[in-house]
């Protein structure tokens, strides 16, 4: 599990003005600080995927580099998720695209909440890599049901999930139920209150970035 928090970088003071109310109140510079989040996390995540040697033609000779054997196809949980999943795309530029309309229903119970999903559409997803986007890690119920809805299209050789922040309640279901996954996080919070947001998290992601929903 990667946690950008852990250690001093320039995303700490994208997470904080994510999080700061004076500063939510731009909807643009919000949306640009979780696209900004995007593009920083896409770097980390590129040093593990599979590169091979290639030769590059310059007006002056032959350069060798190391160049992506195929870009990861990513998967994003609408619609707070667009700025995140631009900024991924911004340094994936080739990728493949899956996306998915998962959201909080209406009936809450002791252990999470209905999750409701109306909307899919991806590649084949067999034997790629694939990273699954969500900014919010509360329960991990919406992750999971959406991962399990995607294998549909095929089993991935390999999943990334990233969110920018997480609870530690969601962690460990996200852990529990779908191991096989690498986690890569902006920040860990405190804990879930009884309507199951994170604390002190930032408020409702979606709604900062587009406007406030009926």
């Amino acid at each position: 599990m990667f946690v950008f928090t852990q250690q001093p970088s320039v995303a700490n003071h994208f997470i904080a003005e994510l999080r700061d109310t004076s500063v939510q109140k731009d909807r643009l510079r919000f949306r640009r600080n979780l696209e900004r989040l995007g593009e920083l996390m896409a770097y980390e995540i590129s040093k593990t995927l599979p590169y091979q040697v290639s030769r590059v033609q310059t007006p002056l000779g032959v350069s060798t580099t190391q160049l992506l054997i195929k870009p990861p196809v990513l998967a994003t949980v609408l619609r707070a998720s667009l700025p995140f999943h631009q900024g991924f795309l911004n340094f994936f530029d080739q990728a493949e695209n899956a996306f998915v309309g998962a959201y909080r229903g209406y009936h809450t119970h002791d252990e999470g909440f209905e999750v409701a999903m109306d909307y899919m559409a991806s590649p084949d997803l067999s034997g790629k890599t694939v990273i699954l986007m969500d900014p919010m890690l509360a329960t991990g119920r919406s992750l999971e049901k959406v991962y399990h809805a995607l294998l549909r299209y095929g089993i991935p050789a390999q999943t990334h999930i990233a969110a920018v922040l997480a609870s530690p309640e969601g962690i460990r279901y996200v852990q529990e139920q779908m191991p096989q996954c690498h986690l890569w996080l902006g920040a860990v919070d405190d804990r879930l209150d009884e309507h199951f947001y994170i604390i002190p998290g930032l408020g409702d992601a979606g709604d900062l970035a587009f406007g406030e929903k009926l």
